[in-house]
């Protein structure tokens, strides 16, 4: 019985290290918000946000370690997320989680200087800045 016992433990503890390692500590959610009427910038950003993400970041994606949210902010159901962060149109933030302690970085002037305009510049300064949240 005692056996029985101690391996049900251990398998407990293996099985618990192992979700806890499979879940990233750290988190980076990539916010869009946009309108339901776009302008040529608010899709640049949108299209090269994406494209930052696909190509540099694609590994993260997947682990889940930085998450790529779209939401528009005249749809209902929005409505919350929008509030916290302020928007009311086109807007990029940057969300780091670590240790459940949220810090925004908000890139929407940045975005509406380069997105459409300088479209390298834009990719390089958030390839750049995600990099550093990061660490």
């Amino acid at each position: 019985m005692k056996s029985k016992v101690y391996t049900l433990s251990l398998l407990s503890v293996i099985l618990g290290s192992t979700l806890i390692a499979q879940k990233p500590s750290l988190t980076l959610e990539v916010i869009y918000f946009h309108a339901t009427r776009r302008c040529p910038t608010c899709l640049a950003i949108e299209e090269n946000t994406r494209k930052t993400l696909d190509t540099y970041f694609s590994d993260q994606l997947k682990n889940g370690s930085i998450k790529l949210t779209v939401l528009n902010v005249d749809e209902d159901k929005n409505k919350a997320i929008a509030e916290k962060y302020e928007a009311t149109g086109s807007a990029l933030f940057l969300t780091k989680t670590t240790g459940g302690k949220e810090s925004k970085n908000d890139l929407t002037d940045y975005a509406f200087s380069y997105a459409r305009n300088n479209p390298d510049k834009f990719i390089s300064g958030l390839k750049d800045k995600i990099n550093e949240l990061l660490k």
